[in-house]
């Protein structure tokens, strides 16, 4: 899966380029909030304008859960991407995505023109199955191009039809399919973490449920040296070596997963480092930034009527030191809520440690990329990956679609 087709292993010169990007940014009152899948995907789109190619992007944006509205439309990309590239990204505004418009449009360009084409599930047949006319979808969008750029590694754990099913028909017709710079800065980091990193490899897992990272939690085991474990999910682990976790978020049809994970650690040699000291509180914050009143106990001490809410100042120690020796560290999922700032200590330190170390480091996408650049440790971090999904999947040693689509690089 890793060694792909690149944008780099082709000539674009003349060629009609289907781009798939990731422009699913924050929207508020049809302002883009944070830009930061924009500016992501420029090396890509820059590269082949310079090369003289016809550059055709299209991405979803949104759920799209009541059809097609203005709220979800993709207009305000196509002017944010006007101003970054310094140059007219004419916006296609058809509902139906790969219409008479589209057509028309594409047609008209001359070469380092960039059109961008309507929001892809206004169509409805995105993410359907490819039995489910997604298939028509997909060929509708190759007919417009020549060749196939994935650029959108948020989306590539998905089959839908501008990710995956599309390559088929410009295969057909004898095109490329490659992946984009950002695609291939994914691959390297990510792949090279799970398959080949430098030792020692430490990894952090934190977030709200064990549930959503059972297959991440028994790949990482076997993969790296030291794995520690924080946030929510932490007190199912402690549970289950016997701790009373008080009002804490539990999992329990968990706890008999967690054990076999502790004894497999175990078995495997390698050290499973669970949180030593928690900070408690009487209920959880409301709103969540709330002032809010907290004590720090032993994690064995947490009394009945209390939740932890984040690590406490011995396990920021404990973690710290893991990850100062690390030559490879990768990282999904807050110590605590780190919305709050009173519960922000541990994520803060994690952040901070990782900053400080010489190790690449890498950061897996979701509310850890947020915790990151929230904290402003993002330009001391070796990547960031934009897919949390995507990289979790990863991480969990799936395949993902969007990139075994692509061309096996030759």
């Amino acid at each position: 899966m890793l060694n792909k087709k690149t944008v780099d292993d082709f000539n674009a010169k003349g060629k009609k380029v289907l781009v798939r990007c990731d422009f699913n940014v924050p929207l508020k009152d049809g302002k883009i909030t944070d830009e930061t899948r924009i500016v992501a995907a420029l090396p890509t789109i820059n590269k082949l304008v310079e090369e003289g190619a016809k550059v055709i992007l299209c991405s979803h944006l949104g759920k799209v859960k009541k059809g097609p509205n203005e709220g979800e439309s993709l207009a305000p990309v196509a002017v944010r991407l006007s101003e970054k590239l310094g140059k007219e990204v004419k916006f296609v505004a058809d509902y139906n995505v790969t219409g008479e418009a589209a057509a028309k449009a594409v047609s008209e360009m001359k070469d380092g023109d960039v059109i961008l084409l309507q929001n892809t599930r206004f169509r409805g047949k995105e993410e359907t199955k490819p039995e489910e006319a997604g298939e028509g979808f997909a060929k509708e969008l190759a007919d417009l191009a020549d060749d196939y750029v994935c650029d959108a590694f948020g989306s590539a754990h998905r089959a839908h039809a501008s990710v995956a099913v599309v390559t088929k028909y410009i295969r057909e017709k004898g095109g490329n399919c490659a992946v984009g710079y950002l695609m291939q800065k994914e691959i390297k980091f990510l792949g090279n973490a799970v398959e080949d990193p430098k030792r020692p490899f430490v990894a952090i897992l934190g977030g709200a449920k064990v549930a959503d990272k059972l297959n991440v939690i028994s790949n990482l085991l076997e993969k790296c040296d030291t794995l520690i474990i924080g946030g929510g999910m932490a007190y199912t682990f402690l549970k289950a070596k016997g701790y009373e976790v008080g009002t804490s978020l539990l999992d329990e049809t968990k706890i008999d997963y967690c054990k076999e994970m502790i004894e497999k650690a175990g078995k495997l040699g390698k050290k499973l480092l669970l949180p030593v000291d928690a900070v408690i509180t009487d209920h959880f914050p409301d709103p969540i930034d709330a002032e809010i009143e907290t004590a720090v106990v032993d994690a064995d001490k947490i009394p009945a009527d209390k939740m932890g809410m984040d690590i406490g100042p011995k396990t920021i120690a404990l973690y710290s030191e893991a990850v100062k020796t690390a030559k490879t560290v990768v990282w999904n999922g807050p110590m605590g809520v780190f919305e709050n700032p009173i519960l922000a200590a541990g994520t803060k330190a994690v952040a901070a440690a990782l900053a400080e170390t010489d190790a690449t480091t890498i950061i897996g996408g979701g509310d850890s990329a947020a915790a990151v650049n929230q904290l402003g440790y993002a330009d001391k971090m070796s990547h960031i990956s934009t897919g949390g999904g995507a990289s979790l999947e990863f991480l969990e040693g799936k395949d993902l679609p969007g990139v075994v689509a692509a061309d096996d690089a030759e």
